[in-house]
């Protein structure tokens, strides 16, 4: 499947497919990130303020195959491997605190000046600047590969890298 980075607004067409998608209403949606070819969202940005709150994840995987295969992932037990590979190299976990920071650095692009205020004036400004990926505080800890990869659709990140590797060998996906 080929992937687009596309960061536009949704058409009401795709609105609806999103909200099908999530099984809801999407609250804070303010972009498509990532498209298949027919435009089918895969990546979704949301507002970092939703609903008078510190919203700290960025990007939402939505796509319904990569969803269902980073489930099988995480019901495979790739989390705690993957975790157990981080803990043990230095590099990654070098790699994964450059990740958080450049997307800290991407999310705050993306803060309106009325939401930077409403985050200042309530004191809560550390919610953002304190959590990566995913809204991770811990910047050597996956917590969740669908966040991880949602990110990495954007802009390539080390555990979204291993998950490629995992995707592309498929064997545990009953793929091959």
């Amino acid at each position: 499947m080929a992937l687009s980075t596309i960061e536009s607004s949704p058409t009401p067409v795709q609105r609806e497919r999103i909200a099908t998608l999530l099984g809801r209403e999407p609250r804070g949606l303010r972009a498509i990130a990532v498209a298949d070819t027919d435009g089918e969202p895969i990546v979704i940005r949301v507002a970092s303020v939703v609903e008078q709150k510190p919203f700290p994840t960025l990007y939402w995987l939505i796509g319904r195959n990569l969803s269902l295969h980073i489930d099988r992932l995480e019901a495979a037990g790739w989390i705690a491997r993957l975790q157990a590979q981080v803990n043990q190299s230095e590099a990654l976990q070098n790699a994964m605190r450059a990740d958080h920071e450049r997307h800290r650095i991407v999310r705050n692009g993306f803060l309106t000046l009325e939401e930077a205020q409403f985050l200042e004036q309530r004191g809560m400004r550390a919610a953002l600047d304190e959590r990566g990926i995913g809204g991770i505080t811990e910047c050597d800890r996956i917590r969740c590969l669908h966040t991880w990869y949602a990110a990495h659709l954007v802009s390539p990140n080390a555990i979204g890298a291993l998950v490629d590797d995992l995707l592309a060998d498929g064997e545990y996906l009953g793929l091959v």
